[in-house]
């Protein structure tokens, strides 16, 4: 069975020589590309299982490399970047980002980065080629066929905005979805970022849901950037 392949993609050669030998001590393939032209390059010929991307690149800006890959492929991008700012995270987020790791950064906090995407990358790969019609997570099941959720084998009545946002976090297990995300997605662009309006509905889909609101379980929050659905 091949080794994972990573695609890193750093202008810095310092960082990236760091971030290389790191992958190769751990087991890992990898390709490395100094600009965005050359990671999109890298990208389609390869294929790789996760890309490793700094925003600031010489020649375009990484938001534009994820919108790029996101046109044609679904693979695992880690946003490594020196910008903290949360405008910066929620803006990689919303153009497809999976996850976001600040510099400077521990080699281990990489590696353990690394080990959880590629594990809800097995996830995901497992279920390839059959049609989920059930979610369940722990004693949540969602039955997407009948439109029916369960907890602990009973029924929970949720209303259609509470199910559309279910739904949308049960289908992207794992992963942080911005405020952005989650509202365009359930009420359209009118509501784009209507925060208010998605944290009553979260409240109320929290207490119907989770057996303790106040200490939850399934959906967790990322103050200033949106939801995350844990596996649990």
């Amino acid at each position: 069975m091949n080794k994972p392949l990573i695609l890193v993609v750093e202008d810095d050669f310092a960082v990236r020589n760091l971030i290389t030998t790191t992958l190769e001590t751990h087991g890992y393939r990898f390709q490395a590309a100094p600009t965005g032209e050359a990671a999109v390059l890298e990208a389609v010929s390869h294929n790789p299982e996760v890309v490793l991307l700094d925003l600031g690149l010489p020649d375009m800006d990484g938001i534009d490399i994820i919108k790029k890959i996101r046109t044609w492929s679904a693979m695992p991008i880690i946003v490594i970047s020196a910008r903290s700012e949360d405008i910066d995270k929620i803006n990689a987020l919303d153009a497809g980002a999976d996850d976001y790791l600040t510099k400077p950064f521990s080699v281990e906090e990489l590696l353990a980065r690394l080990r959880v995407t590629m594990r809800r990358l097995a996830y995901m790969q497992d279920s390839l080629g059959k049609e989920q019609a059930v979610f369940v997570n722990g004693s949540l099941k969602i039955d997407y066929v009948a439109g029916c959720v369960f907890l602990d084998e009973k029924e929970v009545h949720l209303t259609p905005i509470e199910y559309k946002i279910l739904i949308l976090l049960s289908r992207n297990v794992g992963k942080v979805l911005t405020y952005s995300f989650i509202t365009r997605a359930v009420w359209g662009s009118a509501w784009d970022n209507d925060i208010a309006s998605l944290r009553v509905f979260m409240a109320t889909l929290r207490k119907k849901i989770e057996p303790d609101p106040s200490a939850p379980v399934y959906i967790q929050t990322h103050i200033g950037i949106g939801y995350r659905m844990m596996k649990v």
